[in-house]
């Protein structure tokens, strides 16, 4: 009776750990290696987590994305169709790994981190731009953010990441002078109140 209950229990253990998430290091250059480990390290610094294994294996799982978004833009460079195919192909595994180890708040700050922070910092530029923004107005702005994030972590480099949110940035101008907003006297309005 007893060793059937420490099998259960060992058996229960075992089914509740969580896999180890290795780095896929191999026949890549260290230095790059050691850069991307140091870029990713920053992101999971900002997230607070107390577990060693649990940092690690978020470390790793961002790493492994820089890695693979670096295979698949180097191996469908001159092939944009089969790139966007690899790449949507690949972009719901990247949440869905980092939801065994963090909360869906965690995983935007991965986002944001992985982006330059410009969901936050263009949204709340907004807020204080346009005072008066209505309650479905300001939902609006940030989910065209969100989703400017959401290709723009999928883009290969800076630049791009950039071209993306300025892609939703004109779309969300365009949105609000088409509702009546006049940007040029709320951007002065606002240079006004911020140099006070």
């Amino acid at each position: 009776m007893n060793r059937l209950f420490l099998t259960l229990c060992c058996a229960l253990m075992l089914a509740g750990a969580k896999a180890q998430v290795a780095l896929d290091s191999t026949r890549r250059a260290p230095e790059y290696v050691r850069n991307i480990v140091a870029r990713s390290g920053k992101i999971v610094n900002l997230l607070g987590l107390s577990n060693d294994d649990a940092k690690r294996n978020v470390l790793n799982v961002i790493a492994n994305r820089y890695f693979l978004l670096n295979d698949l833009y180097a191996k469908y460079a001159s092939d944009r169709q089969a790139l966007e195919a690899e790449l949507y192909k690949h972009h719901f595994e990247f949440a869905a790994a980092l939801a065994d180890y963090l909360t869906d708040g965690q995983i935007e700050t991965v986002k944001d981190g992985m982006t330059y922070g410009v969901v936050p910092k263009t949204y709340q530029a907004h807020l204080e731009m346009i005072p008066s923004l209505k309650e479905d107005e300001k939902l609006r702005i940030l989910n065209w953010l969100k989703e400017a994030r959401e290709f723009a972590i999928d883009a290969s480099d800076a630049k791009s990441k950039h071209a993306w949110f300025g892609k939703y940035k004109g779309r969300i101008n365009n949105w609000l002078a088409s509702r009546g907003y006049d940007l040029k006297a709320e951007r002065e309005a606002w240079m006004k109140r911020v140099n006070k």
